[in-house]
């Protein structure tokens, strides 16, 4: 089985479970996870966890992102994105550029934002688009989204291209169509990429045909990212043999059971332990009232 992280560059037309099916096909193994949905429109970094890895999915989904859009200043949709369909049109000629780059700063910081309609989250075990299909609007409670930063990267009015980053669970399309609620003309989401997620970059993405090609030639080593690579700034100590089963079982550990080694960190900190053979094992943490390690998440598996 492989274990470890891809970083691929979803393109456009495939959900995110597209990209799990085809990779299942690629690599002949049913254990695959993907880390946070992109809409079929959407381009960009997604993050795939294979094997022991599929136990990162929810703390990658955790991570800090940021998007390159445009903004579609004057139409508003039911899905807030260009594909949906157009609820209303308001012209746009008397828009100012320095007013509007105004309003989109304006967002920069915390802010509630209601989920959008056509979104899987879900409201008494049914995902949200599943009732819009249907017809149904129900009432979505706010959710506190940080906005980090937005770059103004070109501006040709009713288009704005700008590049946002921010926290998990943030609506790029519900951001641009309460840009356009605030100026008072509409506005839904034109296009959208996502550059970044946590330590993953568009720079390093890698479409679905190359990673077939490499798997052919038995070569998805040289993009496959090793599980313990997600913690390279965490400290790293080593279970002496004896003690190697104990804490395979993930046993609290004694500070003689094991080795520590010199790029490890203050006891607070989490650890990246190790075999003596440096297969990894799992995360422990220091507990400096009991002078022990307990552990985090376990990633051996027979």
């Amino acid at each position: 089985m492989i274990h470890g992280i891809l970083n691929v560059y979803k393109e456009k037309g495939y959900t995110s479970h597209d990209v799990v099916a085809k990779l299942r096909r690629i690599t002949g193994q049913k254990k695959i996870g993907h880390t946070g949905t992109l809409d079929p429109d959407a381009t960009g970094v997604l993050p795939v966890c294979l094997g022991k890895a599929t136990k990162l999915c929810d703390l990658l989904t955790d991570k800090d992102k940021t998007y390159e859009a445009v903004l579609l200043l004057g139409k508003s949709t039911d899905t807030q994105d260009i594909s949906g369909q157009i609820l209303e049109e308001k012209d746009t000629s008397g828009l100012n550029e320095q007013h509007v780059a105004d309003v989109i700063q304006s967002f920069v910081g915390g802010y509630d934002q209601v989920p959008p309609m056509y979104s899987a989250l879900k409201v008494e075990g049914k995902k949200l688009y599943e009732l819009a299909r249907e017809g149904k609007v129900v009432a979505r409670k706010p959710r506190r989204v940080e906005i980090y930063q937005i770059r103004i990267l070109e501006v040709e009015l009713p288009r704005v291209k700008m590049e946002v980053s921010c926290s998990k669970g943030t609506y790029i399309r519900t951001l641009c169509h309460d840009i356009g609620e605030k100026l008072g003309c509409g506005g839904c989401m034109e296009a959208l990429a996502r550059t970044r997620v946590g330590r993953f970059s568009l720079t390093d993405a890698v479409k679905l045909e190359e990673i077939e090609k490499l798997q052919k030639e038995e070569c998805l080593g040289e993009i496959l990212i090793p599980v313990d690579a997600m913690f390279s700034d965490y400290g790293k100590m080593v279970v002496k043999d004896r003690w190697c089963a104990f804490a395979k079982n993930g046993n609290i550990l004694s500070e003689d059971m094991i080795f520590r080694c010199r790029d490890t960190l203050h006891d607070q900190e989490n650890v990246r332990l190790y075999d003596e053979t440096g297969h990894f094992i799992a995360l422990y943490r220091f507990h400096e009232k009991e002078r022990e390690y307990h552990i985090v998440k376990m990633f051996f598996n027979e």
